[in-house]
């Protein structure tokens, strides 16, 4: 399996796509604050906008506030949602399988590559998201939801800990992508087909329904990070949303899994 991931991810760092993301990912931060620095308007309407001109690590969360809603998905199934893809478009699953041990040991590679790539592009997005906020803005306290102010090493450390708890809804996402990948069989499909499903998500999630179905959504888990936003945080959400992530990724990777077995290659 360490053989197949390691050939995946130079696969992937040899696209120029997959390189234009991860710089994306590290310039975009920085481009947001520069274009916020230009106007004296600050983005009101979002968890934190109000203060981006007063302290740097209002930044990073104003970034991962956007991400959360519209960005991560894409992201992750860029790679994810074509990674399995892309060999029936190229027709090269035949002389894959020839060199390759087992399915297992090719799909777990797989996933594990694309995996690898999301943990990547999210942690350059949340490190730049950070750098961008203390360079260009400062390091400032950071007033936070409960009126209270954060000195910065705290400040730090909230932003810090609010870009891990996106990792595991962006894992189910991975997951998410892997499934349409192989289900699907072609690339767009693959990459957007999860796209549609988390824009589905986060619009429902606006709509007032059921609790329990708005909890189990896989766009949820990215607003956990509101409960540490306080002078005492509180973890529930983010167990929550621990919990519906680890269940969209067993749920998905099983699912995907199962349909590549079971597939007859010689078919096509």
């Amino acid at each position: 399996m360490r053989t197949v991931c390691l050939w995946e991810l130079e696969k992937l760092v040899a696209q120029w796509r997959v390189r234009a993301v991860l710089a994306v990912c590290l310039l975009a931060p920085f481009a947001f604050v520069l274009a916020l620095r230009s106007q004296s308007a600050v983005p009101s309407d979002t968890l934190f906008g109000r203060w981006v001109h007063d302290s740097g690590y209002a930044v990073p969360l104003v970034v991962l506030g956007f991400a959360g809603q519209w960005a991560f998905p894409l992201l992750t199934c860029l790679v994810a949602g074509d990674i399995f893809a892309s060999e029936d478009h190229h027709g090269t699953w035949q002389t894959i399988l020839t060199r390759s041990r087992s399915r297992a040991v090719l799909f777990g590679g797989k996933v594990l590559a694309s995996g690898i790539f999301a943990l990547v592009a999210v942690a350059l997005a949340g490190a730049a998201a950070l750098a961008a906020g203390v360079l260009l803005v400062g390091h400032q306290p950071l007033v936070v939801l409960d009126g209270s102010s954060l000195a910065s090493g705290r400040a730090a450390e909230l932003a810090v800990w609010a870009w891990l708890t996106a990792l595991p809804p962006v894992l189910g996402f991975t997951a998410l992508g892997v499934l349409f990948s192989v289900a699907a069989r072609h690339s767009a499909a693959g990459i957007l087909g999860p796209v549609v499903v988390g824009l589905l998500m986060q619009l429902s999630s606006y709509v007032n329904g059921v609790d329990i179905v708005r909890r189990a959504l896989l766009t949820t888990p990215f607003d956990a990070w509101h409960g540490l936003a306080t002078a005492r945080p509180y973890h529930g959400p983010l167990v929550e949303g621990c919990a519906v992530s680890a269940g969209y990724v067993l749920v998905c990777l099983a699912a995907a899994y199962v349909l590549f077995r079971r597939r007859d290659f010689g078919k096509g």
